[in-house]
């Protein structure tokens, strides 16, 4: 067995199959531009590894990972300019997931938010702990649907179930409800989790499994969605629902810096969105 650490990812390899765990229990494994580049270092150098035939993916208790910290992501700049960083990271995160070359297994070990549950459907397959819950608060957060979710959740769970997912009702299933709805293919004992994800994995090797894309869907499409919601993510990131709805959810978790930055963006938009 072969482990290392960066703090941030903890890799452990044994029998062909590479386990990648984010490490920042303390921010809940959440998406920081820190956390994103060792998690995107990671995946190339897997790909590129001839020892590592099935990636799974996973997160340090309690939490898989509460999404992208936006106020860890976003930096003040020239408006033109942030819609361009917002639009590239963005369609950069996901096409890491669809370009990776070899089976993904998500073993979702707690709550999933937002772009990690998206991130998710890229995988091969999820595999999910009973203390696992799925939730993409997209519409209440006033910005479009991401990681090819305005295509892929319904092919894989149907229209009613997508549509609780991602409009307002913001519906975040279980474990054992994702299994239900086809979100997850497996839900098991949080105990067994990793146990459960690696015989998933060691019989992927044995198949010889190759990559494959969820809903009878192809990389090629999948990364065409995905650069057209980025597109529609970075317009969104500087209209006002979604500065006004970021505003009041930072200031509302005493986040006082970030929400006046957010706060600040929206009162000066009337001015900075000529610039475009």
């Amino acid at each position: 067995m072969s482990n290392s650490t960066n703090s941030l990812i903890v890799r452990s390899l044994e029998s062909n199959v590479l386990i990648l765990r984010m490490n920042q229990p303390k921010r809940l494994n959440g998406w920081t531009l820190e956390l994103m580049e060792a998690l995107k270092q990671a995946f190339r150098e897997a790909a590129d590894d001839p020892q590592v035939k099935v990636l799974i993916l996973t997160g340090t208790d309690p939490y898989y990972s509460a999404g992208v910290n936006l106020g860890g992501t976003i930096r003040l700049s020239h408006p033109r300019k942030l819609r361009q960083m917002i639009i590239d990271h963005n369609q950069a995160l996901f096409d890491t997931f669809l370009d990776f070359p070899k089976p993904i297994l998500a073993a979702v070990n707690g709550p999933a938010i937002g772009a990690t549950v998206t991130s998710g459907t890229l995988c091969d397959a999820i595999i999910a702990s009973e203390m696992a819950t799925f939730s993409t608060p997209f519409a209440k957060l006033g910005i479009p649907k991401e990681g090819c979710s305005s295509v892929l959740f319904e092919r894989i769970m149907g229209e009613k179930n997508a549509t609780r997912m991602l409009e307002k009702e913001g519906w975040s299933p279980t474990g054992a409800e994702a299994k239900d709805i086809g979100l997850a293919q497996w839900c098991v004992p949080h105990e067994r989790l990793l146990e459960e994800a690696r015989d998933i994995a060691k019989s992927w090797c044995e198949q010889k499994r190759v990559r494959t894309f969820r809903g009878s869907s192809t990389k090629e499409e999948l990364k065409k969605v995905n650069a057209a919601e980025s597109v529609a993510l970075g317009n969104a990131f500087l209209d006002i629902p979604f500065l006004d709805n970021q505003f009041r959810f930072l200031w509302k978790k005493k986040k006082r810096v970030p929400a006046l930055m957010f706060f600040a963006f929206k009162l000066s938009r009337p001015l900075w969105a000529k610039l475009f």
